[in-house]
């Protein structure tokens, strides 16, 4: 059993703890053993906490032999992205700027899961500040596959995805703003929830999007998203955007089958604004006749062009994750990694007017959501991959191909990405499944039933002990595509207002990524009525 333990899902674990079939202590070592071994190769983790896991696993250990047992996350492994603050614990962000970042206290995430008697491995791999790709040029070096080291985990949970997927953890925190949890899920063949828009509270997680953040799980099964959701939901006064709602059990809801769920199938993301493989095209009209077999109504239904959900959401991400950092990118650009300077930078293009007129059009965008929340129970299409090599990540990706899973950021209700299938090459596939604002259990439910009809948690990556890391050769990262005169004297003009003073090879970068960003600021609508008000207008928070 103990070689096997690191292969346990949170729910197989929890029922183990709670009969005391397992040790509490020998499962959390055994995890420890497995990181030594493994993570060499993955690069999962930036901070490992052996010593304060062994002990929190004594505690629950103790505590359960006195009758005292706190659920199904107690004494369970966990591990967070190394954006959620752990006190007198590093924090960094994966990046250099914050690379002595110690807090003082905890994030409202790490309280709850320490509060369930979660005992916590230690802190995961990020992209930097989660946001742009795998940098070469950090701290520390990008997380990788686990299903094949050459090629990426998805950003920005990366150290979350992998380190699920190569068995290195039982369940991990990670952080979603475009597809942040999901894009890892889906590269690495495990389960990634972005729960609804202020149902996780954010509260001492380092921001990335004031208007789209998410904290959300990565775990191996449906099931264990459940459980880790039901620890760490309800309303907490220090996020603003927090929400005071009924928190239903998640787990309970899993039981019952989805004959007659009505699907709404937006087939046009993945045959007609993105060119996917045939593996994935396959993938997803296999899945959908799972669906119908299970008793599901199946219809295909619309939305708006992918593009203009990506126009809106980097318009306004980028312009606020520009202002979470603009102190240190004034002093200290250097200290920031390439991708993620040519990301973030282009914050600082973005005019006033275009922040408002997108948040303006998301309004439109979430009220056009309702219709299709009142036809269908959930919406279901597919998920980025397969997963992409290292060494031909382009820094330019982010802004030339539109993004599948921020239609989802955007609108704010919950959307898991569960595995689908495999290439031949053997990286997983993924499909999105996507629900109305805080009905989370319904689209774990469609997840979970979907999962049990399916063969594919029954595969597990193989990883060797002690095998030596696979070499990348970094890409380049500049494209050298070349930049009129016009838009480069534009960019630098922009770049001067906000008080930056980049050196040659950064003010390149912005410029190379500045006609995508004007681009889709022009493309942003702007003759909306006097009273069409923007959607972070402040209300006081509902729900159901």
């Amino acid at each position: 059993m103990s070689s096997e333990l690191y292969f346990l899902t949170i729910a197989e674990a929890a029922r183990l703890i709670q009969s005391r079939k397992i040790s509490l202590v020998e499962l959390t070592q055994a995890l420890l053993d497995r990181i030594a071994a493994i993570d060499p190769q993955v690069n999962a983790y930036i901070t490992v906490t052996a010593e304060l896991a062994l002990r929190q696993a004594q505690a629950a250990e103790a505590e359960i032999a006195a009758g005292r047992y706190r659920g199904a996350m107690h004494g369970i492994p966990f591990g967070l992205k190394d954006l959620y603050a752990t006190a007198d614990i590093l924090t960094s962000g994966h990046s250099k700027v914050c690379i002595d970042n110690i807090p003082s206290k905890d994030a409202a995430v790490t309280e709850k899961l320490y509060a369930a008697g979660g005992v916590l491995l230690g802190k995961l791999a990020t992209t930097e500040f989660a946001h742009g790709g795998p940098s070469f040029d950090a701290p520390w070096p990008p997380a990788r596959n686990p299903w094949n080291p050459e090629h990426f985990t998805g950003g920005s949970s990366s150290g979350a995805g992998a380190a699920v997927a190569a068995g290195l953890v039982l369940g991990a925190m990670g952080s979603d703003t475009g597809g942040s949890v999901r894009i890892p899920a889906a590269f690495c063949g495990t389960v990634g929830l972005k729960p609804t828009y202020g149902l996780v509270s954010r509260y001492g997680v380092i921001p990335n999007s004031y208007t789209f953040d998410h904290c959300g799980p990565l775990t191996w099964a449906v099931e264990d998203c459940a459980i880790m959701l039901q620890a760490i939901a309800g309303y907490d006064a220090r996020d603003s955007g927090s929400v005071q709602c009924a928190i239903p059990d998640y787990r309970a809801a899993l039981k019952r089958n989805i004959r007659g769920l009505r699907i709404g199938v937006i087939r046009h993301f993945w045959e007609e604004d993105l060119q996917v493989s045939a593996e994935v095209a396959q993938a997803m009209e296999a899945a959908l006749d799972v669906f119908r077999q299970l008793g599901a109504k199946v219809e295909d239904t619309r939305m708006r062009p992918l593009q203009d959900y990506l126009d809106v959401k980097a318009t306004i991400a980028e312009t606020e994750i520009f202002c979470v950092h603009q102190k240190e990118l004034i002093a200290r650009p250097g200290d920031f990694g390439m991708h993620f300077l040519a990301q973030t930078l282009a914050g600082c293009l973005f005019e006033a007017s275009d922040y408002v007129q997108a948040q303006r059009e998301r309004r439109l965008m979430l009220a056009e959501m309702e219709p299709l929340y009142q036809k269908y129970d959930v919406l279901v299409t597919a998920s980025a991959g397969p997963a992409p090599r290292l060494d031909r990540y382009s820094i330019l990706n982010a802004w030339i191909r539109p993004n599948i899973h921020t239609v989802f950021s955007v609108t704010g209700g919950p959307c898991v990405a569960i595995c689908n299938g495999f290439t031949g090459d053997g990286l997983p596939l993924s499909m999105q499944i996507a629900g109305r604002p805080f009905d989370d259990a319904t689209v774990l439910r469609a997840a979970h039933v979907y999962e049990q009809a399916t063969p594919w948690r029954e595969r597990r990556p193989a990883l060797v002990a002690g095998a030596p890391r696979v070499p990348v050769t970094p890409p380049p990262y500049l494209s050298g595509i070349a930049v009129d005169e016009a838009t480069r004297q534009l960019a630098d003009q922009h770049a001067r207002r906000a008080g930056l003073k980049l050196d040659e090879m950064q003010l390149a970068l912005l410029c190379e990524v500045a006609p995508y960003a004007f681009a889709m600021a022009q493309r942003i609508r702007r003759d909306h009525d006097r009273g069409d008000e923007p959607a972070n207008v402040f209300r006081f928070p509902q729900a159901a």
